[in-house]
């Protein structure tokens, strides 16, 4: 008993720890602007969340939003592209190809990616983008929590949770009216090898003709 109320006491001393050490990240307005990326779509919330295959436990939760412009938060992620400018933990120019790279990134021999796709209103999509925009960097272990903020303050989710948990969120997330779920799965290294060799060679600029 005394133990476990030691633990309790140290549950907060851990996160308050893991709070500490957040590095903003603040692309400047020429990158931002240059990777703006409007994928046509119809507006949308899609939530990632990382889990690993044995225990089925949530590791990590990201947000990508699909407004006037489509964009990633991956709160104390360390998923990055070079052409990809990141504002804290918002990241800009989400082509599909980038998707793509984000998902395969995550998708690994311990992890499976869930991707949950809701659609929103325009007016929805860009409250997202703004709340993501002005959330700052987001500390370690502060990941579902920081997703979790952004979802309750929008219309239409707020039976969202405020909570730490991926999981939590996902299961609240899955409930919601018109959602489309897919799951990827995918047998490559735990040490993102393979995926950082094709992003790397993905964003190689093509050599200009020669005169």
């Amino acid at each position: 008993m005394v133990r476990r109320f030691l633990a309790c006491l140290a549950l907060p001393l851990v996160l308050l720890l893991a709070a500490c050490g957040a590095e903003p990240v603040w692309a400047p307005d020429e990158a931002v602007a240059r990777a703006r990326y409007v994928s046509g779509e119809a507006p949308s919330i899609t939530l990632f969340t990382v889990v690993r295959k044995k225990g089925n436990e949530g590791a990590h939760s990201g947000l990508m939003i699909d407004g006037s412009q489509r964009v990633m938060f991956d709160p104390a992620g360390t998923w990055h592209h070079p052409t990809v400018p990141e504002r804290n933990d918002l990241h800009y120019g989400i082509t599909e190809q980038m998707r793509k790279f984000y998902i395969d990134y995550h998708a690994r021999e311990s992890f499976d990616v869930i991707e949950q796709k809701v659609h929103v209103s325009p007016a929805v999509a860009e409250a997202a983008i703004r709340r993501a925009e002005s959330y700052g960097a987001v500390n370690k272990a502060f990941c579902g929590s920081s997703v979790s903020d952004i979802l309750q303050g929008l219309p239409g989710f707020e039976s969202i949770p405020k909570t730490f948990f991926p999981n939590r969120i996902m299961e609240a997330f899955g409930e919601l009216p018109g959602v489309t779920t897919s799951l990827h799965v995918d047998g490559d290294p735990d040490d993102h090898s393979g995926v950082l060799m094709i992003q790397q060679s993905a964003s190689i600029e093509p050599p200009l003709p020669s005169r």
